[in-house]
C-alpha cells in the first residue's frame, strides 16, 4: 500500500507537491517525510547513483525515479509489489509533466504545485488494491521490468550517525510545514466557493434588498 507521495525539484531539493493526507493513519509519519526530504537533499548534492531505486527504510520502502530534473518518490509497505510502486510513480510523472512541465525550474516557494494533491489521490486510489484486473494486468506486463533497479538501505544512502540523528531533530519543523500546506488548500478550496457561490449570494441579496423596500413603499 502506498504510505506517502512526494515530488521534489533535484537541483535544490525544493518540495513541489505531496499526497496532502499521506501520514495520517501511520506512526512515525513524520520521521519518515522527514527522510524523504534528506533523502531529496542528498540528490540535489549530486549523491545519486542511479535514476530509479528502491531504498529499505524501516517496514517500508521508498521508491523513486529521476526525470527531467525531478524526483518522484512514494513510500510503501515492504509486501507492496515494486512494480506496481514504480508504475504508479510513472503516471504521476507523466501528469505533472504535461500540466506543470514548463514551470518547474522558476518554482521559488515549496509546494508550488499544491493543486497536484488532487491527481496524486486519484491515482493512488486505483493502485489501492493489488488484485484488480487492472492492476494484475500491470504485474504481467514482460515489457515493464523492475529486476535491475538497485535497492540500497537508507543508512547507506544518507550515512549513519550525524545525517540520521538530523531526522530526530529536524522533524518538529515538519509538523509546522504539513499544517501551512493543509491551511494553503483550505484557503485554495474557500476561495473557490466563494468564486462559484458570491454572484448568486449578491443576485439574492439585491431581489431581497428590492422587495423589503417596495413593502415600505407600499
Amino acid at each position: 500500500m502506498v504510505k506517502l507521495t512526494m515530488i521534489a525539484r533535484v537541483t535544490d531539493g525544493l518540495p513541489l507537491a505531496e499526497g496532502l493526507d499521506d501520514g495520517r493513519d501511520q506512526k512515525d509519519a513524520d520521521f519518515y517525510k522527514q527522510q524523504a526530504k534528506l533523502l531529496f537533499k542528498n540528490l540535489s548534492k549530486g549523491q545519486h547513483e542511479a535514476s530509479r531505486m528502491s531504498i529499505e527504510t524501516g517496514p517500508y520502502f521508498f521508491h523513486y525515479i529521476i526525470e527531467g530534473r525531478v524526483c518522484y518518490l512514494t513510500m510503501c509497505d515492504r509486501s507492496y509489489p515494486k512494480k506496481l510502486a514504480f508504475q504508479y510513480l510513472e503516471d504521476l510523472k507523466n501528469e505533472f509533466e504535461r500540466v506543470n512541465g514548463n514551470q518547474i525550474e522558476t518554482a521559488a516557494r515549496p509546494y508550488a504545485f499544491i493543486k497536484f494533491d488532487t491527481f496524486i489521490q486519484k491515482t493512488k486510489k486505483l493502485y489501492l488494491d493489488t488484485r484488480t484486473q487492472r492492476n494484475l494486468a500491470k504485474l504481467n506486463d514482460e515489457l515493464y521490468e523492475v529486476h535491475q533497479i538497485m535497492t540500497r538501505n537508507v543508512q547507506e544512502v544518507l550515512g549513519v550517525g550525524e545525517k540520521l540523528d538530523q531526522v530526530s531533530e529536524m522533524s518538529s519543523r515538519l509538523t509546522s510545514d504539513t499544517r501551512i500546506y493543509a491551511d494553503k488548500a483550505k484557503d485554495l478550496n474557500r476561495q473557490a466557493l466563494i468564486r462559484k457561490y458570491a454572484p448568486v449570494a449578491i443576485v439574492i441579496g439585491v431581489v431581497l434588498m428590492l422587495f423589503w423596500v417596495k413593502n415600505k413603499i407600499w
